[in-house]
């Protein structure tokens, strides 16, 4: 039999407590459910007036942005539109009418006399003491007698003309130095850039509207174009030329094509006028008619290697005629065949003869005229020595010949 002491707790499990724990915790959620109650309105209340200062004052800064930006736009426009009328005031005296003059007779006056047969635009590139020297077109100047230029002040002078080249459709023209203003400067053709604003100035559809001026931009560089001489329905010449979407008119041929620098960049020489292909002008690069005005200017001709040779393109024959007539070979897809050779010309002495098939020139495979004419006109000088690779009754022969000045 156990006891124990009035100290001593009885033997056996510990009392359970009553839970005293939870009411505190009760009162806290309360407690901070009512700070959220009358808090949280008061918050978001600020927080939305800072949200509609904050839009009011980002929409005010766009309004102030777009505004700057439209003033800016506004201003750069103002710029632009001041340099190209200070640009076009400055180069217009430089372009100038020409008017081509041919002798008609009269059977009723028993005489001939000089009348109006064409129009067109020049440009004045040099001046010196003496004279003053205007580059025009080939086509503007051909068969006249007589060529009178008009200057934008309505004077008419007398021009002489110092020469033409029909390959690049360039003319020289020189007239009397003292009532003639400054010339224009020369750019280059070669920095050009496809998008960059250039401005066109002639005399489209006569002196009428001299000095028209149309604003664009370089569309294309390199361009090649055909041109038929002889009007016989096959191109003779692949012409090089600036592309450009400034409109380009009859009588604006010969005038000037200027970079917003105010240098002349190519002389506007044709237009493309069709109805599926508005707004496609084109202008020979000044790079390109450089060397060719200072050689019109200085001996009247263009100096060009010689080979003495009439040629055609072998795709102009029937096929039927490549083995048959010419006995090619089946592996030769194009060429140029010799109809005929001058006498002691470089061609002849070379050994070449009619009927004989060039398909290399200077190293390079040829399949057309055009091609060889390329490399002879553009690539080679007189004096330069050729190899030529070429097929005679079928088998394959080369030469070489020495290039002369054409007559």
């Amino acid at each position: 039999m156990g006891y124990y002491s009035n100290n001593e707790p009885p033997m056996g499990p510990p009392p359970k407590k009553k839970n005293g724990w939870l009411l505190p915790i009760v009162i806290a959620v309360t407690v901070a459910i009512l700070l959220l109650l009358v808090i949280y309105p008061n918050l978001s209340g600020k927080n939305i007036v800072l949200d509609d200062e904050k839009e009011q004052a980002d929409s005010s800064q766009t309004e102030e942005k777009v505004e700057k930006e439209k003033v800016r736009s506004e201003s750069v426009q103002v710029d632009v539109s001041t340099q190209i009328t200070e640009i076009v005031e400055e180069v217009s005296p430089a372009v100038v009418g020409v008017t081509n003059l041919q002798m008609r007779s009269d059977f009723w006056q028993q005489g001939a006399e000089t009348s109006e047969a064409g129009t067109g635009s020049g440009v004045i590139y040099k001046k010196d003491d003496t004279y003053a020297y205007i580059v025009t077109n080939q086509h503007v100047v051909t068969q006249a007698d007589a060529v009178e230029i008009v200057l934008n002040d309505e004077t008419n002078l007398e021009a002489e003309i110092l020469g033409t080249d029909l390959f690049t459709d360039l003319a020289v023209l020189r007239v009397d130095a003292d009532k003639v203003g400054d010339p224009i400067s020369l750019g280059s053709s070669e920095a050009l850039k496809v998008g960059e604003p250039v401005i066109a100035i002639g005399n489209p559809l006569g002196h009428m509207f001299a000095g028209s001026v149309t604003q664009g931009i370089i569309s294309g560089k390199q361009r090649t174009i055909p041109l038929d001489f002889n009007n016989d329905g096959r191109p003779d010449w692949q012409a090089e030329v600036i592309q450009t979407d400034a409109a380009i008119n009859p009588g604006n041929s010969g005038g000037a094509l200027i970079n917003i620098e105010g240098q002349l960049i190519g002389i506007n020489s044709m237009k493309i006028n069709q109805q599926l292909a508005q707004g496609i002008g084109f202008a020979i690069p000044i790079d390109t008619a450089k060397p060719i005005i200072d050689q019109l200017e200085t001996s009247g001709h263009v100096t060009r290697p010689f080979m003495g040779v009439e040629i055609y393109s072998l795709e102009e024959v029937p096929k039927a005629e490549w083995k048959r007539t010419l006995k090619l070979p089946d592996e030769i897809e194009g060429g140029v065949y010799i109809w005929s050779v001058e006498p002691l010309s470089p061609a002849e002495k070379a050994g070449l003869k009619r009927l004989d098939v060039i398909t290399e020139f200077d190293g390079k495979q040829i399949t057309n005229i055009l091609e060889l004419r390329k490399i002879l006109y553009e690539e080679k000088k007189v004096g330069d020595t050729v190899d030529v690779a070429y097929y005679r009754n079928g088998k394959r022969f080369e030469t070489s010949l020495t290039l002369t000045e054409q007559k």
